[in-house]
């Protein structure tokens, strides 16, 4: 059996440990098994850069973060036309994939991952696709590895602010990785004790925002803590198509929404806001026990269905269970926090705002 495998997109936590769920699978239970670690994701499978792996390269690697394999970005949009040196990249992959003889391709990565994915499925190939993203937003599993260690780290960030806060009569914004939704700021938010949390599906109003720091304000509370996504988006800019709104963004003087958000907050309560931004600290080192054991379990599942020959798949977990989810029916479709779900209406009634 010839498996390739990759990991594409951005890095996390947890690519390595999945990794190794699917090669201790396949290697406990196939007799003859040769795996293709295409370097830097599908850069490696379209210019043909590989090396072959042992056991010995999958052990040991259960805690460590990053990938032992590289990532790169080949965004899905442009997977069709030619690179700049002219290469057909669709035409290459599938090249490299049947010249070197491959009975399946793992691929590791989130949403625009997924889709290309989808797409080597359409054209042929034999592919299982893993959930990876700290943003937990791929559509049929619950939950995807990296989140649960980018919550912990994020945590951590909001934890060591509101000694600090608290110190100093601020208020602060911690900026959380997420642009276009906001699971991971959501969680980190809650599990932290945020006073405030802005999400991109439930768009702000500053007046709302402002009216609850200085409802905090009197009653006696001298900081606030806002944890803020980096897509949150005020409901005047939701109004926006998404022209204006990245012409807007291109003329704006702040770095990022958080540093307009701190200005405003500045001028309307006359308090210091300060903003910090833990960035892609949130997606290093090493993984949580959650995802560790999540990982082992999705790479497990992986390695039983190529042994079943079940292609096409992306291995999820739904309701504790991993389940083999067809890339037909997930692939492009976004996982979005719902602003009237339980969940959100369970913070509210703590007090938590949502800046609506």
């Amino acid at each position: 059996m010839k498996i390739g495998m990759l990991t594409s997109g951005g890095d996390c936590q947890a690519l390595n440990a999945a990794m190794r769920g699917v090669v201790k699978t396949l290697a406990n239970n196939v007799d003859d098994l040769t795996i293709y670690g295409f370097s830097n994701g599908y850069q490696g499978l379209i210019y043909g850069k590989y090396r072959i792996l042992t056991k010995a390269d999958f052990s040991g690697i259960l805690t460590v973060g990053g990938t032992i394999l590289g990532s790169s970005r080949t965004p899905f949009k442009q997977i069709r036309e030619p690179g700049e040196d002219g290469v057909d990249k669709v035409h290459a992959m599938k090249s490299n994939y049947e010249k070197l003889g491959l009975d399946c391709l793992v691929i590791l990565g989130g949403n625009g991952t997924q889709k290309t994915a989808n797409l080597l499925r359409e054209e042929g190939l034999n592919v299982i696709h893993l959930p990876k993203t700290i943003d937990n937003d791929i559509y049929g599993t619950d939950v995807t590895f990296g989140f649960y260690s980018a919550i912990d780290i994020a945590c951590h960030s909001i934890d060591c602010i509101h000694t600090t806060a608290a110190s100093h009569n601020r208020v602060f914004i911690v900026e959380v990785m997420g642009h276009k939704v906001g699971w991971l700021t959501l969680y980190a938010g809650v599990g932290s004790g945020a006073d405030i949390i802005l999400i991109p599906e439930i768009p702000y109003d500053i007046d709302k925002v402002i009216a609850g720091i200085k409802k905090r304000q009197e009653s006696g509370k001298n900081f606030t803590i806002l944890a803020v996504a980096e897509g949150a988006i005020s409901k005047e800019d939701a109004k926006l198509s998404k022209k204006e709104l990245k012409k807007k963004i291109a003329k704006s003087p702040y770095p990022s929404v958080s540093y307009k958000i701190a200005h405003e907050i500045e001028e309307a309560c006359g308090v210091e806001a300060r903003v910090t931004v833990p960035g892609h600290m949130q997606r290093g080192g090493a993984p949580d026990a959650y995802d560790r054991i999540l990982c082992t379990r999705l790479g497990a599942a992986a390695g039983q269905a190529i042994i079943d020959k079940d292609y096409g798949n992306m291995i999820g977990m739904v309701n504790g269970e991993t389940k083999r989810i067809p890339l037909e029916k997930c692939a492009g479709k976004l996982k979005s926090v719902d602003p009237k779900g339980k969940m959100v209406r369970e913070i509210k009634a703590l007090g938590i705002s949502f800046g609506d």
